[in-house]
């Protein structure tokens, strides 16, 4: 059996999804190493996954914690400050990343599609290799928005120039990082590769977004395949029937670079207790001590740090999220409406396919929590919402998850050759 690479961006979501991809590759009998800075190896939780650390100069442990504070804070400055992270980090695989598969002997790779460095390794060291889409995928195709605008799907002349303005200053924003795309690509003598979306893999790419979540796609490579979420199989519970007690419970998380924000869940304890609703948050560890206590001494709110999110998702009646897409996949898995508040990255896109499949509605993050309340009352009210949710989940149940995709991925990098996808998508 194959040894295989991981390559990610140091971020929890995306490591967790392609650790559940890795563990379902180990069973099949092949070998997974993770291959990033020191720090990165906090955030893998099984000890069967290898992990090989890189930049020890560069990226010492400790660094991480800057990358994460301008994430977690990803306007104004800090958003350029994020974006030139993001290029040394690819620039760090570049430079180190050939080397240490040659080491281990790596046979090929599973590449995260926002870390662009692991597909020009790949390319350059001859290796068949994988892209996944842990978030919305970064496909791009004529007449869509990117991923991270928070635009709805409209095919009117209007809308294609505002989806085309946007990408300029979408490609201007992130320059930096695609310089360093551009200069790795001439020094391994790969041509036409100048952008992030340049390096996406010609023998698989997978993603958890299933297309009944996505807007109508006509242009998507035959080797692409929608697996849906990639969780363990214990976390696949059986989501509860949708009922309509006395009163509603509500689950609200912002994830792990978002649950500092403590004025929103002040926000939020407010329009739970304006609609009459009981309200868990799982705040990641971003609260301190006192301000979990603060919001917990309204009556009615239960605050913890981390909880097994899928369990209480299928035992609210309604999810409150910053749009990550774990969390929205399992709200739809779990058949719990959802109130999205995006703040950055791809959550604005996220937001406008929930609002678009209706499955739930956005949530403006400078409303009123009067406003807010009036939402979660409304969004109790719509009947449809049970059938589009419905629709949804067995979408996800027939696509397959983290076996599917480690089938996929194993075919892919044995073989070389591309796998077609089999009228997954249109």
């Amino acid at each position: 059996m194959g040894h295989y690479a991981v390559i990610a961006p140091p971020f929890y979501s995306h490591i967790h999804a392609l650790e559940q991809l890795s563990l379902a590759l180990i069973e099949q009998g092949h070998r997974i190493t993770f291959f990033h800075q020191a720090d990165v190896r906090s955030l893998i939780r099984s000890p069967a996954i290898g992990f090989y650390t890189l930049g020890a100069k560069t990226h010492p442990a400790g660094s991480l914690r800057h990358t994460l504070s301008l994430a977690a804070k990803p306007f104004g400055p800090s958003m350029f400050g994020l974006i030139e992270d993001m290029a040394k980090s690819t620039a760090l695989f570049c430079r180190e990343l050939p080397a240490a598969c040659r080491a281990l002997s790596i046979d090929g790779l599973i590449v995260d599609q926002m870390e662009p460095g692991g597909a020009l390794v790949a390319k350059k060291l001859n290796l068949p290799y994988v892209s996944v889409a842990c978030a919305l995928p970064l496909n791009r195709e004529v007449g869509l928005p990117l991923a991270v605008m928070p635009f709805t799907y409209q095919q009117t002349a209007q809308a294609y120039k505002r989806y085309e303005t946007s990408e300029r200053i979408y490609d201007w924003i992130m320059r930096k990082h695609d310089e360093v795309v551009a200069h790795y690509a001439q020094e391994f003598g790969l041509s036409g590769i100048t952008q992030l979306h340049h390096c996406f893999s010609p023998l698989a790419q997978l993603s958890q977004l299933v297309p009944e979540l996505d807007f109508p796609r006509h242009q998507l490579p035959k080797h692409f395949h929608c697996v849906g979420p990639l969780r363990t199989k214990a976390s696949l519970i059986a989501p509860r029937t949708m009922t309509a007690p006395q009163r509603c419970k509500v689950y609200a998380s912002l994830g792990t670079l978002q649950g500092h924000r403590y004025s929103v869940f002040k926000k939020l304890v407010a329009a739970c207790n304006y609609a009459q609703a009981d309200l868990l948050i799982a705040h990641c560890g971003g609260l301190s001590a006192g301000q979990s206590a603060a919001l917990a001494k309204t009556a009615g709110v239960e605050v913890v740090d981390f909880i097994d999110q899928p369990q209480a998702i299928a035992a609210a009646d309604i999810t409150i999220t910053h749009g990550g897409m774990n969390t929205v996949l399992d709200s739809i898995q779990h058949l719990t409406p959802l109130l999205v508040m995006p703040l950055a990255f791809d959550q604005p896109g996220v937001a406008a396919r929930v609002v678009h499949h209706g499955v739930g509605q956005k949530l403006p993050r400078f409303a009123s929590s009067k406003t807010w309340g009036a939402q979660l009352s409304h969004l109790r009210e719509q009947p449809q919402i049970r059938a589009n949710l419905l629709r949804l989940q067995h979408a996800i149940h027939q696509a397959g998850g983290s076996a599917h995709a480690a089938s996929l991925a194993s075919q892919a990098l044995r073989s070389g050759q591309p796998v077609i996808a089999r009228g997954e998508h249109g």
